[in-house]
């Protein structure tokens, strides 16, 4: 059996400040693009506001069509149909994201752009197809690069940053952040709990010092 030796080091995922930033700059490029008719940086504001919402894989996202987001009911969640390994899941998201969905699908029917259930989420200008991997993580290198983020950042980062934030907004509950991302050894998901571990601080805080 393979060894497990991946850890989580603090540099992978964004500081809750760091991740306002990222966000608010993708929102108010996506302000300005709505006055003079861009339509790139409401695209890419979307992307953003995906990652941090979902955690899903940049592949994930890549592949997504209009009628993989659900937005009926208490629940709204998006549809993973081919993640890491091939595996399906659903994965649910907050109320003020699903506001952003509506807006982003309302957006993309006025300006002409097809959102039947088999119609990419995310349109290629280039192709008229999906976007690539490639042209995702370039929106997010130029959104971090313009919110003065560390270059070392990838999107992959995002994933990280939501698992965080989402183990302590659950009151550590790892089962939940393993369905969320949807890792099928769950010595996967452990990586966030010894990263952040509710006791260790205050463990640390108390120690004797000469």
């Amino acid at each position: 059996m393979a060894s497990f030796n991946w850890t989580l080091a603090p540099d992978k995922f964004l500081t809750n400040q760091q991740a306002e930033k990222l966000l608010e700059t993708a929102k108010i490029n996506a302000k300005k693009a709505r006055l003079n008719g861009n339509k790139i940086p409401i695209r890419d504001y979307f992307i953003i506001d995906l990652a941090l919402s979902t955690g899903l894989r940049v592949m994930e996202m890549a592949q997504l069509n209009c009628g993989d987001i659900f937005l009926e009911g208490k629940m709204p969640a998006v549809f993973v149909k081919n993640g890491k390994g091939k595996r399906k899941r659903i994965v649910r998201f907050n109320g003020a994201f699903k506001m952003h969905c509506k807006k982003y699908l309302s957006w993309k029917q006025y300006l002409g752009e097809p959102i039947e259930a088999s119609d990419p989420l995310f349109l290629s200008s280039n192709t008229g197809r999906h976007m690539t991997v490639r042209a995702i993580q370039k929106v997010f290198k130029k959104i971090a690069a313009k919110a003065g983020l560390p270059s070392h950042y990838s999107i992959h980062c995002l994933r990280h940053t939501y698992a965080s934030q989402l183990y302590k907004a659950s009151g550590y509950n790892l089962r939940l952040v393993q369905k969320q991302l949807g890792h099928s050894n769950s010595r996967t998901t452990e990586v966030y709990a010894d990263v952040l571990a509710p006791d260790v601080q205050s463990a640390l805080e108390g120690l004797y010092r000469l």
